[in-house]
């Protein structure tokens, strides 16, 4: 909580105003019992009247009035700290979450991740409000209480004194057992927005098998798994309730049990009493809002662990220290020098890649699936840092680049074709925001999407719907590879980008690409040999395994891997 504290900087004035005003409205409220109990014997036993009663009643209504100026004031200041609060904390969180790496993106999953980003948020947004509101306020009524009964009969108070202790085990109890199990049901209700996210991004795979019952059932299974933990945690919290007002009407009935005695000795007014009485019941109800405080600092705590732990993971993948890097135009495009690169199961997925690629030359990555091919294009743009070995562009390692500069000079296209909510402009500049149409035309006729593209009655500025749904698989990933084009890149990977396209397709935008790319560096990434024997360098790969780096004639005649991948492929059939 310290280090989420530092977001409250720029709300000084409303974390000293507001608890202010509504430490001013405590004050009125500990008045209002005292001018009660003035009416009560004064006015109504008195000699005081219905004058007496007037008038004092009077000032009850404005002490009302004015509490009321205080506590809207303080709403409205706590209501512009804890959103204030909750937008920079989102917007560093977003900004951090942009900064890591695949590798720690990968480790606590979109789901996660997205709770963290918003409910979490929202529980710690909450807990700011409340706790301008009441942190001072309830508290200070509960002290505040105590201390104007002690002024009226200090024997009596003794009730007080006997019920605060009590009072102070039932909270430490219910919070101390229901902090650690906040954090449990957060990690459940990751499962169930886990499970939501698949079933919702896969609805057609879903209903394609009629698995709708499977995944009714095992949804079923994530949120009764949330409920049963949610529910051992309402039960500790319930209790808080029901504790603290047995406590609270004990002390009343010790109250009006000993009060009436001393009224009856002499010792006491009956409307000191009464004003006992108030102030056992404005404890009461400080306590209840009390209680609510405990239960909502106890889930923002689980929040606020859950969110520090993210913000505090570091990126694996930085460019600090980093210059500008003046590339050599002598040296090959890119080189692997012994790479060898695996995730955190300590298993290789690719090992003792050794390579030089000049530039202008296309590069076909061709292999089984979980072969590695994916992993070595990631490689380039530094997806991923190298196990061993290292990977140069341009005469330099990739991990002396600025991230920014490094991911200018290569444009990926990867499997999972991803547009966005927006135009068929918008998107293309992506990859060039300084673009013009001439240029995203062009790029358009060099994917194959041009047609289409000109088919809308919008042209460019046709919209594009969340995830690109308005297009086919085909048209999303001619409009990606589209996209990567219009940045100008100096390495261009296609990573299996062409896998929803027919030959004829495939085959003409390899060929335009190959046209216009000039001195590019092209990578294809490919299960289809038909689509990368014409490349200049063909690497094969197998089981992470480098079994093959060559011409196509060259590996049928030498590589065993790819003959077999060639041949299954073709209408030779499988060749010994």
């Amino acid at each position: 909580m310290r280090k989420l504290s530092g977001y409250l900087k720029n709300y000084k004035l409303n974390l000293t105003l507001g608890p202010l005003a509504k430490l001013t409205e405590a004050v009125f409220e500990l008045i209002v019992p005292l001018v009660m109990s003035d009416i009560i014997d004064n006015g109504i036993d008195g000699d005081g009247g219905v004058e007496y009663i007037l008038s004092h009643g009077a000032i009850m209504v404005a002490l009302g009035v004015l509490g009321l100026c205080c506590a809207l004031t303080c709403q409205y200041l706590a209501a512009k700290c804890s959103q204030g609060f909750g937008t920079e904390l989102r917007n560093d969180l977003f900004r951090h979450i942009n900064s890591l790496s695949f590798k720690e993106l990968d480790r606590f999953g979109t789901p996660s991740i997205v709770n963290r980003l918003s409910a979490d948020v929202n529980q710690l947004q909450y807990m700011v409000a409340m706790l301008i509101r009441l942190v001072i306020r309830a508290p200070f009524l509960v002290i505040g209480a105590a201390v104007m009964a002690m002024t009226i009969n200090l024997k009596l108070s003794l009730v007080f004194i006997a019920a605060t202790p009590l009072i102070a085990v039932v909270l430490y109890f219910i919070m101390s057992r229901s902090v650690p199990r906040y954090k449990t049901v957060q990690k459940k209700l990751d499962v169930v927005s886990l499970v939501t996210r698949e079933n919702l991004s896969g609805v057609r795979v879903v209903r394609a098998f009629a698995e709708q019952e499977y995944e009714k059932d095992r949804f079923d299974k994530a949120a009764d798994d949330l409920t049963k933990n949610a529910v051992v945690v309402g039960r500790i919290s319930a209790l808080l309730n029901p504790a603290t007002f047995v406590i609270i009407n004990a002390a009343i009935l010790a109250i009006l049990w000993f009060g009436g005695g001393l009224v009856y000795e002499g010792e006491m007014t009956q409307g000191e009493v009464f004003a006992f009485v108030n102030y056992m019941t404005q404890i009461s109800l400080a306590l209840v809002v009390l209680a609510q405080l405990v239960v909502t600092i106890t889930k923002a705590l689980a929040s606020a662990s859950r969110v520090k732990e993210l913000l505090e993971t570091q990126p694996s993948v930085t460019d600090e220290g980093n210059e500008y890097v003046q590339a050599d135009d002598n040296a090959p495009a890119v080189v692997f020098d012994n790479v060898s690169f695996g995730y955190n199961d300590g298993k290789y997925t690719l090992k003792g890649l050794s390579v030089a690629i000049p530039k202008g030359a296309s590069v076909g990555v061709i292999g089984g699936t979980g072969s590695g091919k994916s992993t070595l294009v990631n490689l380039l743009g530094r997806f991923y840092d190298v196990s061993e070995g290292s990977v140069s562009l341009f005469g330099t390692d990739v991990r002396k680049y600025p991230l920014k500069q490094l991911r200018s000079l290569v444009a990926y296209v990867p499997q999972n074709t991803m547009l966005f909510a927006g135009t068929v402009r918008s998107n293309l500049q992506m990859g060039g925001r300084n673009a013009d149409d001439e240029t995203l035309w062009r790029c358009l006729e060099t994917a194959q999407a041009a047609q289409f593209v000109r088919e809308k009655p919008d042209g460019l500025d046709s919209e594009v719907v969340q995830g690109g749904r308005n297009f086919s698989g085909g048209q999303r990933q001619r409009l990606a590879v589209a996209r990567a084009l219009a940045a100008g890149p100096s390495i261009l990977v296609l990573d299996d980008s062409s896998s929803a396209l027919d030959f004829a397709t495939d085959y003409a935008m390899r060929k335009a690409i190959n046209e216009t790319k000039g001195d590019a560096t092209l990578f294809i990434v490919s299960q289809r040999a038909t689509s990368i024997k014409d490349c200049d360098v063909v690497i094969v790969l197998d089981e992470g395994s480098v079994e093959g780096i060559g011409k196509h004639d060259e590996l049928l005649k030498t590589c065993d891997v790819y003959r077999e991948i060639y041949y299954s492929q073709t209408d030779g059939g499988t060749k010994e």
